[in-house]
């Protein structure tokens, strides 16, 4: 059987993608175990000696000062979810609320939260039995946490709200009856611990980077077939001017464009026919390398995330201490999140101008709109106000969330990270993204045929079969959105990258 086993330390982005996305089991180490029950007998002590803590023996938020009884302590719990489950919107995809549930169970693992073993192992019954919480898309400030659409998952757990089971949205209530597992009745800090942290931005924000980190080698691959489209020269991309500009991201773009395009007959060299190329073919390396970069440094802090213990207060066993911070504050994730949408948006940019040096006679040397009987036929004309309408889209999303907030909680909680939305709009920039460089294919393929196919490099030739296979050479007008469809879903599919890597060998 395939599982991840989670401790709250060693969860990678691959891992995260196999239970997400591959419905892979979860268990708990034997050690996380230990610490969870270690934790949870401080939080029973201190309940019975009615300690203040707060969250534990206290309200919420600006109601920090009001104390409450060891006999309130379920009813508190249970208010909290309830009262706090004000989400709006869709639904958040099935793969994000898995996301949101695995990380969720990954930070209680590390033992810092005081919640009961049988409650987290609740939680885990569900993932690993498709129980999948409806959780809406907004309202969330992204601080204290993620506190609305966790509250929403937890509802779940209650025996409330609402689920999808085996492709039913129906109540909470039945799927828990459905799939055989018994509603939690929440005791002191448990809401708590389930709602405060950062799992809702960091599911949605690590299903992006996965995605992005693929779509920047398909940006090469896209831009490879444009080069030879526009018997690009590859001089540009030797190894020699990188080198002495040695940004890891331009260095691999270079690497990867000399590689794809190794033995084209459709490139040409400097001074063959141009002594040099516009911007968007002549640096490709220097601006997808940049992008490749922002990709790689928010990877980096998301594996960071997924690892954290991110709510309030925690609980340190050895020092029988708990103290109230700031873990579920989602800065950290928002300003990365924010870089990442900008990153994946200038992917874009470029690609739709390469997009329209193919269909502008005056720029490629090709039949206009890529069409050989121009004026009756339209040809790739409107693709090109498709990609831009895209890419200008993306220019309005790609404005930071971070550097917004708004106080709540009667000013209690006076700067919010807003990084959900972060996470949201990287997301979408993304979709429209990967829909660009898909027409930007399709694009080039009409091109290198009207250019007059001579031979394609090694990889590009891979590339050109698996479109061709699916999309024939646009002859007359035709319905263009189904040839813009099919070819967005050959790369969802991740068809040509993996094709291509199999063959000539991992791309950077």
């Amino acid at each position: 059987m395939n599982k991840v086993i989670i401790d709250g330390n060693q969860l990678s982005i691959e891992q995260f993608i196999n239970v997400v996305r591959k419905n892979y089991k979860v268990e708990l180490s034997k050690r996380a175990t230990t610490k969870i029950k270690s934790s949870r007998g401080l939080v029973d002590e201190w309940v019975n000696n009615e300690k203040i803590v707060y969250g534990i023996t206290t309200g919420f938020g600006k109601f920090s000062d009001v104390l409450i009884t060891k006999d309130e302590t379920e009813t508190l719990q249970k208010n909290l979810i309830i009262s706090h489950a004000c989400g709006v919107g869709e639904a958040l995809d099935e793969e994000v609320v898995r996301g949101v549930m695995l990380l969720r169970a990954n930070a209680l693992a590390k033992g810092f939260s005081g919640i009961r073993l049988s409650t987290l192992e609740t939680l885990m019954d569900m993932l690993n039995k498709g129980v999948h919480p409806v959780i809406p898309e907004k309202g969330s400030l992204g601080s204290s946490g993620d506190l609305a659409p966790l509250a929403h998952m937890v509802l779940v757990m209650l025996g409330e709200g609402e689920a999808f089971y085996e492709g039913k949205r129906i109540s909470g209530k039945e799927a828990m009856k459905l799939a055989e597992i018994s509603p939690v009745v929440l005791t002191s800090k448990e809401g708590l611990a389930l709602i405060n942290g950062t799992q809702v931005m960091t599911s949605i924000g690590a299903l992006t980077i996965y995605d992005s980190m693929i779509l920047g080698k398909t940006a090469d691959v896209a831009a490879a077939l444009t080069i030879e489209g526009l018997k690009g020269i590859v001089t540009a991309y030797d190894e020699k001017v990188h080198n002495v500009r040695p940004h890891r991201g331009q260095i691999d773009t270079a690497k990867n464009l000399l590689k794809l395009l190794k033995d084209s007959n459709m490139t040409t060299t400097q001074g063959e026919i141009r002594v040099q190329d516009a911007y968007s073919l002549r640096c490709i390396p220097q601006v997808h390398g940049a992008s490749k970069d922002a990709i790689d440094y928010v990877a980096e802090k998301v594996n960071i995330e997924i690892n954290a213990a991110t709510d309030n207060p925690l609980i340190f066993k050895d020092e029988e201490e708990v103290i109230s911070g700031g873990n579920f504050h989602g800065q950290p994730m928002a300003l990365s999140f924010d870089f990442l949408g900008i990153s994946l948006a200038e992917l874009a940019n470029i690609s739709e101008r390469r997009l329209e040096r193919l269909v502008n006679p005056s720029l490629s040397g090709l039949p206009a709109f890529l069409v050989e009987n121009g004026g009756l036929n339209s040809g790739f004309m409107i693709v090109q106000y498709a990609a831009a309408s895209l890419v200008s889209e993306n220019k309005v999303l790609a404005h930071p969330a971070s550097v917004d907030s708004i106080p709540s909680s009667a000013n209690q909680e006076d700067h919010v990270s807003m990084g959900t939305i972060a996470a949201r709009k990287a997301r979408n920039i993304l979709d429209n993204t990967r829909k660009v460089l898909a027409m930007e294919i399709l694009t080039a393929c009409q091109g290198i045929d009207l250019q007059g196919n001579k031979g394609l490099g090694k990889g590009t030739k891979i590339a050109y079969n698996i479109v061709r296979e699916e999309i024939e050479k646009i002859e007359h007008d035709k319905i263009m959105y189904k040839e813009i469809n099919k070819c967005e879903e050959i790369l969802k599919n991740n068809t040509i990258l993996e094709s291509i890597e199999n063959d000539i060998g991992k791309l950077n």
